[in-house]
């Protein structure tokens, strides 16, 4: 299928002909304009229409931001959701103890009765679209600096959401797109009251683990099974007993059809964020610099939690969360470097920019209007990259990797604001911070980020704690950790409590001068004061060049079609079920079976322990209607749909509208995609719907869901 994802058209030369190559992420209400048409070329059968309407129930209608980063889908007309299995994981965790283990055993309501609510989760659905362009430029004055443009433009994107709110219980969000070029504004409405329903034990929905994170063969059962809640008139509602199963306008139908190589299938979701269009500046500071620096970080970090987290399985429980965040871009870095390097992207960027600099010179209006913006990108790049490297220490080797200067800093709510509502707000902190918190394991990561920070970060970033290290505790960075986790008040949940309820305002004292505090103060004011200037100041200069840039690609190339990069908004992608081979002489097929989890169980290895009752259903063969005409159990395939982060948990439909798969991952090898797509290694890794609902019925026997679905033979 001809594609027209412009990068692909331009870079990927070497790569491009009629094949089904599966790049873009395509505005769903935009389809009938730029896609539709190649879509039924490739099998398609529903129209535009069926896909996105404003003036009847459509696929959109089934399909939903699921928490704050995930996408989910209606899959009955009671409100039943499935997503994946680590969208939930936070929820599952929140109800698991190690009584009751929902992580480890898994989790099935008998009834709606006992279905699990979840404070603060919610589902978010998608009304509609509008293009505000006109609107936004209208507001915009011309010669307005980019800092100015930036307030600017809050403010009447505020101004217009309220308008088309006003008097409802919608939510609008503006978004810019070829940055700032286009504005569409989405109008959004949630549900609060969100019920756990059922989760496979871990080592189905997480069968795997680390070790096949990213990986092709797959076989990870990932899902996860809520239930939306709402008020007797079926309009959201806070969680209360009273509430009722959410009636949708649509529910995706389930095909037990199942999938051939060449299948048209397509991705809707919310996907996070792809950066197509960097220049080769970027591609090199993230290659080179960015990405390795981040790994080594994440190294440590994660070698300290496994190595406690190997001896209690109470510690498992409590770090499984926070392991899975940091090893999940960990190792989703290695694999962007990988592939950035394998298509020498550095060397095609450059190549494209050449040709760009070639058409400017040959119009003297295009020298007006976009002079030497490449040079101007070399130097930016240049001044901004010490920014960069600050700001990423700054994330990885301290506020967001020590925990106890996150919490600590919490604190200084206290220090503004010392009422009633703020001390309650703080003893839900504390409650919810020392439920999954073990500070021998904070301890030790600490003294290695703050010693890494020292060594790796120039002086002019160093946080005022570290003439204290050096002076005090001559540069003996595990002393000062050790006095600080005996001194702070801030590492124990009994003085915290008693601190929040006997604070006064004379107390303030007791905050500012904590250890935890102070080091968290130290390095928030060189991150206000050294850092975040700099760093915003370069990341304003980038966003008006990438828009000259954009722009002037767009007219180079006037005859192709453009998409634009992802930024959590509803996109669709489209492509076909087919394999790849990653190096000489591999082929990977294009699905795995029960058969590759009971043969990577045999290797003994932790990351593949399964069920006994699932090794049983195996040996019996009882896969019910769920199995493939050889009698093989399918687990999962793989596609050239094109995803990223927030794609976790789409739904994958076939040519009918059908749901076929839940997307869970992508691709080791496609993993740079973020950044540019290769159709002959991209692909987004889907978990077959029958093998989902097998373990529903057959493993969980928990049929009064199966019964709830529409399920198509």
């Amino acid at each position: 299928m001809k594609k027209f994802g412009f990068l692909s058209l331009i870079i990927f030369a070497l790569f491009f002909s009629k094949s089904f190559a599966g790049e873009g992420m395509w505005i769903p209400s935009l389809l009938s304009k730029f896609n539709i048409e190649d879509m039924h070329k490739e099998g398609f059968r529903l129209s535009a229409e069926d896909i996105y309407s404003i003036n009847h129930s459509s696929l959109k209608d089934a399909v939903v931001i699921f928490g704050g980063g995930c996408t989910g889908e209606i899959i009955s007309d009671k409100g039943l959701i499935i997503t994946n299995h680590h969208c939930g994981y936070g929820a599952i965790q929140s109800h698991s103890s190690v009584e009751n283990n929902y992580l480890k055993n898994g989790f099935w309501a008998g009834s709606m009765n006992e279905e699990l609510p979840n404070q603060g989760l919610k589902v978010t659905f998608l009304e509609r679209i509008e293009d505000v362009t006109e609107k936004v430029n209208e507001e915009l004055k011309a010669n307005l600096s980019e800092r100015e443009r930036r307030y600017k433009l809050r403010d009447v994107f505020k101004k217009i959401e309220n308008e088309a709110t006003d008097g409802t219980d919608h939510k609008a969000v503006i978004k810019s797109f070829y940055y700032g070029n286009e504005f569409y504004m989405f109008i959004y409405k949630e549900y609060k009251d969100i019920r756990l329903v059922g989760a496979p034990p871990s080592s189905i929905g997480k069968f795997g683990g680390d070790l096949d994170n990213w990986m092709w063969p797959r076989h990870t059962g990932d899902f996860s099974l809520f239930r939306i809640y709402a008020d007797k008139n079926n309009e959201p509602a806070e969680y209360d007993k009273e509430n009722v199963p959410y009636n949708p306008d649509k529910h995706l139908k389930i095909s037990l059809k199942g999938i051939d190589k060449g299948d048209f299938t397509m991705v809707m979701g919310y996907p996070g964020s792809t950066q197509q269009y960097l220049t080769s500046h970027a591609i090199n500071l993230v290659v080179n610099k960015r990405n390795p620096q981040r790994i080594k970080l994440r190294d440590k970090r994660l070698e300290v939690m496994e190595k406690y987290m190997e001896k209690s399985e109470s510690i498992k429980i409590k770090y499984a969360t926070k392991h899975s965040r940091v090893s999940n871009s960990w190792k989703r870095w290695k694999g962007e470097i990988r592939g950035l390097k394998r298509l020498n992207a550095i060397q095609k960027k450059q190549k494209l920019e050449s040709n760009f600099t070639k058409w400017i010179s040959e119009k003297p209006e295009r020298k007006e209007s976009y002079g030497s913006i490449i040079e101007e990108f070399s130097q930016t790049y240049e001044n901004y990259t010490p920014y960069v490297m600050a700001m990423d220490y700054f994330r990885e080797a301290g506020y967001s990797a020590i925990e106890i200067m996150r919490f600590a800093y919490n604190f200084k709510a206290l220090l503004e604001t010392p009422n009633n509502g703020v001390k309650e707000n703080l003893k839900d902190r504390t409650k919810d911070f020392f439920k999954d918190y073990i500070p021998a394991i904070d301890k030790e990561i600490s003294t290695q980020m703050l010693k890494a920070y020292y060594k790796k970060v120039d002086e002019t970033f160093h946080p005022e704690i570290y003439n204290i290290i050096n002076n005090k505790y001559e540069k003996d960075f595990s002393g000062y950790i050790n006095n600080l986790f005996e001194n702070s008040i801030f590492t124990d949940s009994n003085k915290v409590y008693n601190f929040i309820r006997e604070f006064e305002a004379s107390d303030s004292l007791k905050i500012i001068n904590d250890p935890a505090f102070e080091l968290v103060s130290s390095f928030v004011k060189v991150y206000q004061n050294d850092i975040v200037e700099g760093y915003d100041q370069f990341n304003m200069k980038l966003d008006s060049l990438y828009r000259i840039y954009v722009q002037g690609l767009k007219k180079m190339k006037k005859d192709e079609k453009f998409w634009p990069d992802a930024n959590f908004t509803m996109r669709i992608a489209y492509g076909e079920v087919k394999g790849y081979s990653p190096n000489d002489a591999v082929d990977y097929r294009y699905y795995t079976t029960l058969d590759g989890v009971i043969q990577k169980n045999a290797t003994g290895k932790k990351d593949y322990v399964i069920p006994d009752k699932l090794k049983k259903l195996y040996r019996n063969k009882n896969f019910g209607r769920y199995a493939m005409e050889s009698g093989e159990l399918p687990v999962c395939f793989i596609a050239t749909n094109h995803t990223s982060g927030g794609n976790s948990g789409s739904p994958v439909i076939n040519a009918n509208g059908e749901l076929i798969g839940i997307n869970f991952d992508r691709n080791w090898e496609g993993t740079m995609s973020d950044y540019m797509y290769d159709p002959s290694q991209c692909r987004n890794i889907t978990l077959d719907i029958r093998y989902a609902l097998f373990i529903i019925d057959k493993f969980a026997g928990a049929d009064r869901l199966i019964n709830e679905m529409t399920i198509i033979k």
